[in-house]
């Protein structure tokens, strides 16, 4: 059985902020525009529909409008390969509810977002243990955390958002630690002045945890615990404190998706989608908006967006969205600045400590001298059902690998889906 073919003439694989702004200015050309997400609804990680709460008014605007423009949304899809037609334009295989289908499309727009960098620390593997924004997620979608004991340890702003909304589903915050030091935070709040609304935003989300202490120049050394984890282990690099704990939400920033950008040509620098004035990569055809090319907030993810729907309908791109890229684009580099990882981090993984979850790969498993290719044929560190995903930019931090190569399918898939119903009878 073949797969069912759609034919547009736009396709936007993600539904975050970049994606929602791209899919819905190219729809509003007139032309016919697809969004592919893998969420229950468009939104991204920043915007996830929420079980217990509203979305924010923004989001809210931006979902109205994109249901306006008439763009078809699949949700609960992801793209598993994009490949060139000789004709021009690109074939899309997706995964809609486990089956495949095929999308023929002249011009492609990558929102394909980004996600939590782990780096391993041991007991990183404990029940319990959550990614930062991971958490925030299993909170939107049920999970209770009422009275139970979190404490919150990475890097990035996004801690300021997660411990609130993790107070106000009514856990007990024991302490956030933000690797980052005070002098670098300061000097980054310090920035901040000709933007007052986003001060002013994160004076409300401190204020919705000010009974718990914000700990710069802090980090996590480790966990401990037996069926889940009790307890967490930080230090400011002079003292060390251990806090007992229930749940821990630990990670360090974000890394941009890439892979998808990678597996059709684009070109990649300093592990960022490269794109010129209008969000175009280099390869013909194909635009990158958001996060793949470069972290740097929604209100960035919106205005590139906004420009790679423009642009790849042919249309004029304002000089004032030109103008607020160039501004946010400072800011994002402000960002990138502040919260550099310190070296520590890179040490926080011992011998004995798992660098591979899929696999059960431990460090001392790994020889420096190694390549990622290498690592993969000779311990398949990578090559579990995460395909490098998590440990992936791990290993880059404490190795200096970067993997090489990127092939289909670009998300877990079936191999029963990928081989269709008629040979699998």
């Amino acid at each position: 059985m073949s797969p069912q073919l759609t034919n547009v003439d736009v396709l936007v694989v993600g539904g975050g902020p970049a994606g929602i702004a791209a899919g819905a200015r190219a729809a509003e050309q007139g032309v016919r525009v697809c969004v592919i997400d893998e969420g229950f609804g468009p939104g991204g990680q920043i915007w996830r529909p929420s079980l217990v709460s509203s979305a924010p008014s923004a989001a809210q605007r931006w979902r109205r409008r994109l249901t306006a423009s008439g763009a078809d949304v699949r949700s609960s899809s992801s793209v598993v390969d994009v490949q060139s037609r000789s004709a021009g334009g690109f074939v899309a295989t997706i995964m809609c509810a486990g089956r495949p289908e095929q999308i023929e499309a002249q011009r492609l727009i990558i929102a394909t977002g980004a996600r939590e960098r782990f780096l391993p620390f041991p007991g990183w593997t404990l029940p319990n243990v959550f990614g930062i924004g991971g958490a925030q997620a299993l909170v939107k979608t049920g999970m209770s955390v009422r009275g139970r004991r979190v404490v919150i340890a990475g890097s990035g702003p996004l801690l300021l958002p997660v411990a609130a909304s993790l107070r106000h589903a009514g856990a007990t915050l024991v302490t956030v630690a933000e690797q980052a030091s005070l002098a670098s935070v300061t000097r980054f709040t310090a920035s901040l002045w000709r933007r007052p609304q986003m001060l002013v935003q994160a004076a409300l989300l401190r204020s919705a945890f000010m009974a718990t202490r914000y700990q710069c120049g802090t980090w996590i050394v480790g966990a401990s615990g037996d069926s889940s984890v009790r307890s967490v282990t930080v230090t400011d690099g002079r003292t060390t404190r251990e806090l007992e704990c229930d749940i821990l939400c630990a990670a360090f920033g974000l890394v941009p998706n890439t892979e998808l950008a990678r597996l059709v040509g684009c070109s990649v620098a300093d592990g960022k989608v490269v794109v010129d004035e209008r969000q175009a990569t280099s390869v013909e055809g194909i635009f990158c908006a958001g996060e793949p090319t470069g972290i740097g907030g929604v209100d960035l993810c919106l205005i590139e967006g906004e420009i790679a729907g423009a642009a790849a309908t042919d249309a004029p791109v304002s000089g004032q969205l030109i103008a607020w890229r160039a501004s946010f684009t400072r800011y994002a580099r402000l960002l990138e600045r502040a919260f550099a990882l310190r070296p520590e981090l890179m040490s926080l993984a011992k011998p004995d400590t798992i660098v591979c979850r899929c696999e059960d790969v431990r460090l001392c498993d790994l020889e420096r001298a190694w390549t990622a290719r290498e690592a993969k044929l000779y311990t398949r560190a990578g090559m579990g059902p995460c395909q490098g995903r998590i440990c992936g930019a791990a290993l880059e931090s404490i190795m200096g690998w970067r993997n090489d190569s990127v092939r289909p399918p670009v998300q877990p898939t079936p191999l029963a889906a990928m081989l269709g119903d008629d040979q699998t009878r």
